[in-house]
């Protein structure tokens, strides 16, 4: 008989949810440590593609990115770090949403390193919806909303792919280390496995 303490709906088990918790504290850090001034659009993807994807390859259920998005947003806003409103969780929302969908239709995502990049890259674009969907609220005209949103996705692209660059060799080593399941597909369809062993 096994003690186990689950989440949302028995979705996530206490295990997962403290992994899901620690990538969501680590993205609220880089962004709060590290708002490094390189005067390049999307710089902040970086950190958050590679947290967002590191989730979704550890703990390998759908929603699991959502979550640590929607957890990083909250803790920003709690915190005072969304200078920009409450409309800034769509920042940490959309790429995770995106990120989600993804391992719905490709499971192994995080393990290869051409779908890990493809999905870190076009998750990132998503930072130029979510600040064209800040500016156009706060009222700007909709010519400069969308050159600027184009900047910024094209920005965020390029930070989001480097960010998604370590994440499948990440998952390999906790793989070969046995610290996760060795198939995304094994740990959606067993989830307590690999917790039996912890």
């Amino acid at each position: 008989m096994k003690n186990t303490v689950n989440f949302l709906w028995n979705r996530f088990s206490m295990r997962e949810a403290l992994l899901l918790g620690f990538c969501a504290t680590f993205i609220v850090l880089t962004k709060a440590t590290l708002r490094m001034k390189l005067g390049i659009s999307g710089h902040s993807m970086f950190f958050l593609m590679f947290f967002l994807l590191l989730a979704r390859g550890i703990v390998p259920k759908t929603g699991a990115a959502t979550l640590v998005g929607l957890l990083a947003g909250g803790i920003s806003i709690a915190l005072g770090l969304a200078h920009k409103g409450p409309v800034i969780i769509l920042n940490f929302v959309l790429p995770a949403l995106i990120i989600d969908l993804a391992g719905i239709l490709l499971p192994n995502l995080t393990a290869r390193y051409l779908t890990c990049i493809l999905i870190g890259g076009i998750a990132a674009a998503s930072k130029g919806v979510s600040g064209a969907l800040i500016e156009l609220f706060a009222g700007a005209p909709t010519k400069i909303v969308l050159m600027k949103a184009f900047i910024e996705g094209m920005g965020g692209v390029f930070f989001g792919l480097l960010g998604a660059l370590p994440v499948p060799a990440i998952i390999r080593k906790l793989q070969t280390s046995r610290l996760i399941a060795t198939s995304d597909v094994r740990s959606q369809q067993q989830p307590s496995v690999d917790e039996s062993h912890g």
